[in-house]
């Protein structure tokens, strides 16, 4: 059995090969220069700045180490080239309206490592994004948030 891929959209692996890119030619060098600085200061074992810039140091490379997986085991999508539209699939950007309060919010559904709910990214995993996946504009659904059940009413899905 081969694992699937987890999904990407192009906008967002352009966005972490950004992050990516300022992490190794801009923080990189800044925290080399750090921990050389604290080195300069003599006695390791006591020296705080050196302990930090070193837990700086793993941070960065951890985060370098974990986008590089990501964009390279990644499937990425151009959600501009989907034609699938009013049913909902990954990267479909959804207009939703709570059918008791009457607010309105709009999402996008996108990969796992891309998602940003201040920015209405969803997770493709999240429990929302499952429950739109496959529906269709113009479709009412019930979804289980942690304050209670809600309604909504898909108003419009789109791609771009």
């Amino acid at each position: 059995m081969s694992a699937t891929r987890p999904p990407m959209t192009a906008v967002g692996a352009d966005r972490l090969r950004d992050e990516l890119e300022y992490l190794k030619r801009v923080k990189r060098p800044e925290i080399v220069a750090a921990v050389a600085e604290a080195r300069a200061h003599g006695d390791l074992k006591e020296n705080a700045e050196y302990h930090a810039a070193r837990e700086m140091h793993g941070f960065n490379e951890g985060r370098i180490n974990e986008l590089e997986a990501a964009l390279s085991n990644s499937e990425v999508i151009d959600t501009e080239r989907l034609t699938v539209a009013p049913r909902i699939v990954f990267g479909a950007i959804v207009d939703l309206v709570d059918l008791d309060s009457e607010a309105e919010v709009t999402y996008q559904i996108v990969g796992d490592l891309e998602a940003d709910i201040k920015k209405f990214l969803i997770a493709v995993s999240s429990p929302i994004a499952r429950a739109l996946i496959g529906k269709n504009e113009g479709d009412e659904f019930d979804f289980n948030a942690p304050n209670g059940t809600k309604t909504y009413e898909i108003k419009g899905v789109r791609y771009k």
